[in-house]
């Protein structure tokens, strides 16, 4: 049972990387893609109708490691505490943007919230980076299961910002910036949408560089992954998923398919976090002070019983999410374009 909730959890972070990823990708890019206030309004238009929905995985998600795994909720939110508020604060900021901005018809007041929306959806991006950089390098767990860690880390001394976790945070960025650019070129037409190509084919070769350096460091940090994968062959599938669709995000904006190269850059996102982790499984957190103390999904997991009522609860929890989902995209579908019929009402 531990077992499924581990891969239900899994899920629900690919859901949400995915899905949340291309707003927060569109929040990064719109800046660069878009030249006036009016460009920047349609690019909102593009992830205005499903950004809150989006989230919805990552409360989900949240919820069920507070259901399936106590343990690690308790000591990687005490732990993380600092990082944590801050990551609270960027979505805070990240929501004000989204909602303000057309509140007030100004080009001072739009602009400001344009940076902010940029600002924030960039470093949300290279904070979530860094907390999956600091789970695959593993923490300091003493024995009475806490740890500590500063903010920066410096002669070698761990930390939550260290050589490790930037790197991640940095190929986190990156890729979904592609992820944002192939949304928007998705989803517009015209100057904005050729503007979105050309970003999302120039980040991603950087995507191509941050992800063979990420591999490399954590086959080094990490002993566990390649130890792992030499014990379960398997998982090299997931790393191929992530080949396939970083190939296809190429070859698709090449060939002007922007659909395609948007659902390429999702294959590549839910390759690498797969990769991630199974190449961890069993563990939910390693520790760096010894296998012993790392959380596994047998000693961090809850009771049988609730996690077994959990599951009555979430399949039509999610069967409900799932379903207003699909009825938003199939519903909301197509191209938006300047001033049509397709604004709402602040867009």
């Amino acid at each position: 049972m531990a077992t499924l909730w581990f891969v239900l959890t899994a899920g629900m972070m690919a859901a949400y990387v995915v899905l949340d990823g291309y707003d927060l990708g569109a929040g990064i890019v719109h800046l660069f893609v878009a030249k006036d206030g009016r460009e920047r309004a349609l690019v909102l238009r593009t992830i205005a109708p499903f950004w809150d929905g989006n989230e919805v995985w990552l409360l989900a998600a949240g919820g069920v490691i507070v259901l399936a795994f106590p343990l690690l909720y308790a000591t990687a939110f005490s732990g993380f505490y600092l990082p944590l508020m801050l990551v609270l604060w960027l979505l805070i900021g990240r929501a004000l943007a989204i909602e303000l901005r057309h509140q007030l018809h100004h080009p001072m007041w739009e602009a400001f919230w344009d940076r902010i929306f940029a600002i924030s959806s960039a470093l949300l991006v290279v904070c979530f980076g860094a907390a999956l950089g600091n789970v695959v390098r593993g923490v300091p767990i003493d024995a009475n299961g806490d740890f500590f860690l500063p903010l920066w880390g410096d002669d070698g001394r761990l930390g939550v910002l260290d050589g490790f976790t930037v790197l991640v945070g940095v190929a986190a960025l990156a890729a979904i910036t592609m992820h944002g650019a192939t949304w928007v070129a998705f989803r517009l037409e015209g100057d904005v949408q050729a503007r979105a190509r050309r970003v999302a084919r120039f980040v991603a070769f950087a995507v191509v560089l941050t992800s063979a350096a990420v591999t490399v460091a954590t086959f080094r940090i990490q002993p566990h992954v390649p130890a792992r994968l030499a014990a379960q062959p398997w998982i090299y599938g997931c790393a191929a998923l992530a080949v396939a669709g970083l190939v296809g995000v190429h070859v698709f904006l090449r060939r002007g398919q922007d659909g395609r190269a948007f659902l390429a850059s999702a294959t590549y996102l839910v390759g690498m976090l797969t990769s991630a982790v199974f190449g961890l499984y069993p563990y939910v957190l390693p520790a760096t002070t010894g296998d012993a103390r790392g959380l596994t999904v047998a000693n961090a997991s809850s009771g049988d019983i609730a996690m077994r009522t959990g599951l009555y609860w979430w399949i039509p929890g999610i069967a409900i999410a799932i379903a207003y989902q699909v009825f938003a995209y199939r519903h909301l579908r197509g191209k938006l374009t300047l001033g049509g019929p397709d604004a709402h009402e602040g867009y």
